[in-house]
């Protein structure tokens, strides 16, 4: 039997909405203070990329230029998901968007389920696109809201509140089971993906929120037509945490058994890259720096993204957005000319240290 579409009275939406509201406020707080990180190492210490002390190629020769879902980047980043709830998200995305349009790189916004369901940009309107016109935009929304009544016409408008070239769709089921109020029936999730993907006129990309994407959901998810795999592994921002910090009592202590929980980053882009060869391939989830960055590529990412680590910047200013990333570049690209690659596909042949 169809789900009915999801079209709540207007007082049980508004009251929803206030408190997924102050649930992003608070993510913000949890994650600025430091409650929600990882106990999980992310596993790029252990992957060692063997030096070259002899490049022949100039730094200036290194080309970080790539190309995602038909679109060129400068640069292999990406910015990740942060917020699309609190109403500092309208200054905050304002910054990360034009930072993207300086710098070429591709910005996925936060869940737009709140603007949806409340009727209003929530900062995340067409005001991002004005400011980025070249940028690759993912617009952003929950996969559980798919078996709740979402379809493609929410995730169609979704891509047309902010122009967007793709649509993420988050995995986060161990992040709902330590809300209160969290979706915990997620029985139907792929399938209602699979017709996404068929229906939806631009490439749905799938992330996982921080703890990993296994190389059997990544088979499955690509055999439902999905373009694209953001591993977001463990290493970062625990989720599970941030809801446990959050909370009091007994939700602290349930979520405090999962601190270390998940596949680590560099170990995610590996198995998923090997289960699923011919599909980009995201890396997040405790990427600190460019050199980060040079391993994930090296392991089979085609870009890496940030959130949390940028966070500060992104609360003050556009140029402090575009300061962090182009540190992060420059790192990159030393990292490149250290090892003797002159682009990218130079970069993914370079030898690990265990393997020379």
């Amino acid at each position: 039997m169809p789900v009915p579409p999801l079209v709540p009275p207007p007082d049980v939406a508004s009251s929803a909405a206030d408190g997924a509201q102050r649930r992003k406020s608070d993510h913000i707080e949890v994650v600025r203070a430091g409650h929600a990180v990882s106990a999980c190492d992310p596993g790029f210490d252990a992957v060692h990329l063997v030096h070259c002390a002899l490049p022949e190629l100039a730094l200036d020769e290194v080309d970080l230029s790539t190309r995602l879902l038909g679109k060129p980047l400068a640069a292999p980043l990406l910015i990740s998901a942060m917020t699309g709830g609190p109403a500092r998200a309208e200054r905050i995305n304002i910054h990360l968007a034009e930072a993207a349009q300086e710098l070429g790189i591709a910005f996925a916004i936060g869940s737009q389920r709140i603007a949806l369901e409340r009727g209003g940009a929530a900062g995340l309107g067409a005001e991002l696109r004005r400011r980025a016109p070249d940028v690759l935009l993912f617009a952003n929304l929950g996969a559980a809201q798919f078996v709740r009544g979402y379809g493609p016409e929410e995730a169609r408008r979704a891509v047309e509140m902010v122009g967007a070239d793709a649509l993420v769709i988050h995995l986060n089921p161990l992040q709902e089971a330590m809300q209160p109020e969290g979706d915990r029936d997620w029985r139907g999730v792929l399938d209602a993906l699979g017709v996404l993907a068929a229906a939806l006129a631009v490439p749905v990309v799938v992330k996982e929120v921080g703890f990993g994407l296994s190389p059997a959901v990544a088979r499955a998810l690509v055999a439902r037509g999905i373009a694209a795999l953001d591993v977001a592994g463990a290493g970062g921002t625990n989720w599970a945490l941030a809801e446990g910090a959050r909370g009091e009592g007994r939700t602290r202590a349930v979520a405090a058994a999962f601190a270390d929980w998940g596949v680590p980053t560099a170990i995610a882009v590996r198995l998923v890259r090997a289960a699923c060869p011919t599909v980009p391939v995201i890396a997040s989830g405790g990427v600190r720096h460019g050199v980060d960055v040079a391993k994930a590529i090296r392991l089979g990412a085609d870009l890496a993204g940030q959130a949390a680590a940028v966070l500060p910047a992104a609360m003050e200013s556009t140029a402090a957005v575009v300061e962090h990333f182009t540190i992060l570049r420059d790192q990159l690209k030393v990292a490149c000319f250290a090892t003797g690659a002159r682009d990218l596909e130079a970069l993914r042949r370079v030898p690990l240290l265990d393997e020379a």
